[in-house]
């Protein structure tokens, strides 16, 4: 037997879905809370010295967050070709937003310290809340045009062709979305702030988390219930070819009110993803409440997770479903890469996504306890 065919090709693509499910969540887990704490950036820190407190906060870390990010999108790369030719070229200028605001965020915290000046700080200041905010909206805009189907099709030779803009992406649901998005990493964001710092800071992060955990849970319901009445789902109305050729004009697709609803009804033991989303969200509330910062990042942490994995359950077996040709629309069955392909990178990323978790997991552990004001003040033991 072929080593490759040790797990059939079906059983790869599945665990390939997964696991770009995993990856998506570690890069809002981890470098959610770094975006949540740039938008708080003007809100919780009210002189230099207490946003010194806020950025050295995530100092040590945020640049190694970023790392599920960049993995995330070699995995779409590499293991679902079209899914990252349609993304990536349809939704360009989405992409570019985010990566100037990434690419802005680490120049505002070099340069921030650079000059005492308040103009200058201020300045920058206000580039680390943009590059916070922005991401978070924009991310959260995509899954909600996914959920409504993207203006892409195939031709027969299976040219790709996009017909949306830039600002047709920025439609209500998916704004909606989008909020829920900003929402859910202030939350994560204010977490961090009470676990990490003290006094005002903190007081005045655990203030907005209660409001961001609270506007979590009315917006994700919001945006559950704009889903069941008016998003149409897709539903494939031929044989699945879960082993089948990477060739998505194989299959038949049609709209059908509620379809992004029919797994939780096939299997009811799925409402648990969404209900642990929610319950993640008022967890962390009260934890903020009770100033157990630790235990509120661990629920805002879980609350994320479920969250985008209620996306990925609702459309399963659908990863980009298509508005303009629901034939053309993308799925796990019929996106992916070589079944050899998919193999050797399950071989790969068995390798390196321990020794990541284990280096993320030491680095996290020396550099833990709270923030130091006073070795702030000093110039002692601080990058920023």
């Amino acid at each position: 037997m072929v080593l490759h065919q040790l797990l059939s090709y079906e059983t790869l693509r599945l665990v390939w879905w997964l696991l770009l499910g995993i990856l998506l969540i570690g890069f809002a887990v981890t470098d959610g809370f770094d975006l949540g704490v740039g938008m708080l950036l003007p809100f919780a820190g009210r002189d230099d010295l207490e946003r010194r407190v806020i950025i050295n906060s995530v100092g040590p870390v945020w640049e190694g967050n970023q790392v599920w990010l960049i993995l995330g999108g070699g995995a779409i790369f590499a293991a679902w070709p079209p899914l990252y030719a349609v993304s990536f070229s349809g939704f360009y200028l989405a992409m570019f937003a985010i990566l100037l605001a990434l690419i802005l965020r680490p120049v505002a915290f070099k340069f921030r310290s650079k000059r005492e000046e308040p103009g200058w700080r201020a300045r920058w200041d206000a580039v680390l809340c943009f590059s916070g905010f922005v991401p978070s909206l924009i991310f959260g805009v995509a899954i909600g045009n996914v959920l409504q189907g993207v203006p892409f099709r195939f031709s027969n030779d299976m040219h790709i062709f996009y017909e949306g803009t830039f600002f047709g992406l920025l439609n209500p649901f998916a704004l909606l979305c989008g909020l829920v998005a900003v929402a859910m990493l202030v939350l994560h964001g204010s977490a961090w702030l009470v676990l990490k710092t003290s006094g005002p800071v903190a007081e005045r992060a655990r203030g907005i988390g209660s409001v961001a955990a609270i506007a979590s849970v009315v917006l994700y319901a919001l945006a559950g219930w704009v889903m069941w009445g008016w998003v149409v789902g897709y539903q494939v109305t031929s044989a699945l070819p879960v082993n089948g050729p990477s060739n998505p004009l194989l299959k038949t697709v049609a709209l059908q009110a509620g379809a992004w609803f029919a797994n939780y009804a096939a299997q009811p033991v799925l409402w648990l993803v969404p209900a642990l989303g929610v319950a993640g969200s008022l967890l962390a509330l009260v934890c903020l409440r009770v100033r157990r910062g630790g235990l509120a990042l661990l629920a805002s942490g879980l609350s994320i997770a479920c969250i985008i994995l209620s996306v990925g359950v609702s459309m399963f077996p659908f990863i980009l479903p298509s508005s303009l040709d629901p034939r053309s629309s993308l799925m796990v069955w019929d996106a992916s890469s070589s079944h050899l392909t998919l193999f050797i990178m399950l071989v790969v990323t068995a390798i390196f996504i321990p020794l990541i978790v284990a280096y993320t997991s030491w680095v996290y552990k020396v550099m833990w306890g709270k923030v130091d004001a006073d070795a702030i003040r000093d110039n002692r033991g601080h990058a920023y």
